[in-house]
């Protein structure tokens, strides 16, 4: 089921199965559609919520307290059916929380709360994890939203590039089989845009870490619709499309990153697990703003 939000510029749909934004459109502006409609001939998603874990495991495999699990690059959260716990005119709340299926691939106990918040051309993104146990709680959490580009018709991919409000200088962190392999690769010296090619996305998404911004837009080089997407206190980010003549690029704020090449596989001590205290909860939030 989808819920939605809406004023007198834009409108946004969110469905319940996975708690994902799956539409976000400018109803002053031709209503115009700035999410990826998730075609499953390319890349069936729209921005899928990353939860317990953002990235990929080593074997798809970890260890806590002596036992194994299994779990799938990004997490289960996207793919479960999340309750709707609180509606006004401009929030929608959902809600996952721990059970059997989970507890089969992830031993915690867990209360995830993402809400969506929609004021003029703005939608604020928030997470909540509580920790009900008695035990402390390990996870990760990030966002994978995917912006349609190019947004307009006569436009292509190439049109668009990424913009800073200051110029930036940062390297990616190289995957290897959806692993960080140690290495890195200068992205950005002293600019304030990125032009975007399908050739920079060859090697898999553009893993960022120990950057100075904390807000980058999608723009256009053709038009004045641009999306911009902010991300105080976030410690990692990702930027990624499919391949070759996808019509989308995503922009991630993690909380969270994906594993190394030779990790121990103990969730405790993977980079960028956050823990919970028996009775403590966790907060974070970014927002989306369409022009």
């Amino acid at each position: 089921m989808t819920y939605s939000l809406e004023n007198n510029q834009c409108r946004v749909g969110v469905q319940a199965h996975g708690a994902e934004l799956s539409s976000f459109i400018r109803k002053d502006l031709d209503n115009l559609e700035y999410m990826w409609q998730a075609d499953p001939a390319v890349w069936a998603r729209h921005a899928p919520v990353l939860f317990p874990i953002v990235g990929r495991l080593p074997q798809d495999t970890y260890q806590h307290h002596g036992q194994t699990y299994k779990l799938s690059q990004h997490g289960f959260a996207r793919d479960r059916e999340f309750i709707l716990v609180q509606q006004s005119a401009d929030t929608l709340t959902f809600e996952l929380r721990a059970d059997e299926q989970s507890r089969a691939v992830y031993p915690f106990d867990f209360v995830l709360r993402i809400s969506y918040r929609l004021q003029a051309t703005t939608l604020t993104v928030r997470w909540e994890v509580q920790n009900p146990a008695g035990e402390e709680l390990l996870f990760s959490i990030g966002a994978h939203p995917a912006f349609r580009c190019p947004l307009l018709p006569g436009e292509q991919f190439e049109d668009y590039y990424f913009s800073f409000d200051a110029p930036e200088t940062f390297e990616r962190y190289l995957l290897e089989g959806g692993l960080l392999n140690g290495q890195t690769e200068p992205v950005l010296a002293g600019a304030t845009e990125l032009p975007l090619t399908y050739e920079l996305f060859a090697q898999d998404a553009l893993v960022l870490k120990k950057f100075d911004f904390s807000q980058l837009a999608l723009r256009s080089h053709r038009s004045e619709r641009a999306v911009s997407v902010r991300f105080d206190g976030f410690p990692y980010l990702g930027l990624w499309t499919k391949g070759p003549g996808a019509a989308f690029v995503c922009i991630e704020p993690w909380q969270g990153i994906a594993s190394s090449v030779g990790d121990s596989g103990e969730l405790a001590d993977k980079e960028g697990i956050l823990t919970l205290a028996s009775g403590q909860s966790f907060a974070a939030e970014y927002t989306i703003t369409v022009q």
